[in-house]
């Protein structure tokens, strides 16, 4: 079956000397897997290398047999067009960073309009904004929404959260637990919107360390969920 769609390329992996297998999100059937034959030997062809870098925003001409095998791209071409995505070198790494939490985050091979909305604008205003140093912790706490696990904030005023449960708590347990200024930090990004995390004034060490904490809430909650290893070039690029 041919279809048109915009996608999100979430990751690229090559495959033999001349190839690519890419993991993109795509707005028709949610995620899906491609072998681009020859790519990386074709400076003619409809398909490019360039496309296909890190949360590229595409539209895909594609055939998918869905029987869990690879599908075949036919054309792509970019819906969106980057200033500063690829190019700035804070952006980069936080690209490289959130494409892989993505890339271990999204399972489902169907479509979800929601969350491929929520991507496309959350990366164009990120594209376009400058104050960027809290975008990846807000991201990634709204992200959980389109997941099933957004924090029950009803009791907001106790002292922890329980990263297992979800939801704010009065008592202390067994489980993984926010608190302290890390708890004070987490609750400053629920409820607002993206042209006000500038105003969250972190130092590196505790955007860090709540990092490690909003990581270990999609652990906790995701199957199969695994760290992203470019977490470490994140952490130097913000240092």
């Amino acid at each position: 079956m041919q279809v048109t769609t915009k996608a999100i390329v979430l990751s690229a992996l090559k495959y033999g000397d001349t190839s690519l297998i890419v993991k993109i999100f795509t707005a028709s059937d949610g995620l899906k897997s491609y072998l681009l034959k020859g790519v990386l030997a074709s400076k003619k062809g409809k398909l490019k290398t360039a496309y296909f870098q890190p949360l590229m925003q595409l539209e895909l001409v594609a055939y998918h047999k869905n029987k869990g095998t690879l599908e075949t791209v036919r054309e792509a071409k970019p819906s969106y067009h980057y200033q500063s995505l690829h190019t700035d070198i804070t952006k980069n790494a936080l690209t490289f960073f959130l494409a892989e939490m993505l890339s271990n985050s999204i399972q489902e091979e169907e479509d979800n309009a929601n969350l491929f909305e929520f991507l496309e604008a959350s990366l164009q205003w990120l594209d376009t904004n400058d104050e960027i140093s809290n975008f990846h912790l807000y991201f990634l706490i709204l992200l959980t929404k389109y997941f099933g696990f957004y924090p029950d904030a009803t009791e907001s005023n106790a002292p922890y959260f329980d990263l297992l449960e979800g939801a704010f708590s009065y008592s202390i347990s067994l489980n993984p637990m926010l608190l302290g200024e890390n708890l004070y930090f987490f609750k400053q990004f629920l409820g607002i919107n993206f042209d006000a995390i500038h105003a969250i004034k972190m130092n590196k060490k505790k955007r860090q360390e709540l990092l490690k904490s909003i990581i270990l809430y999609y652990e906790l909650h995701l199957h199969g969920f695994r760290k992203p290893k470019s977490l470490a070039i994140l952490n130097e690029v913000f240092s």
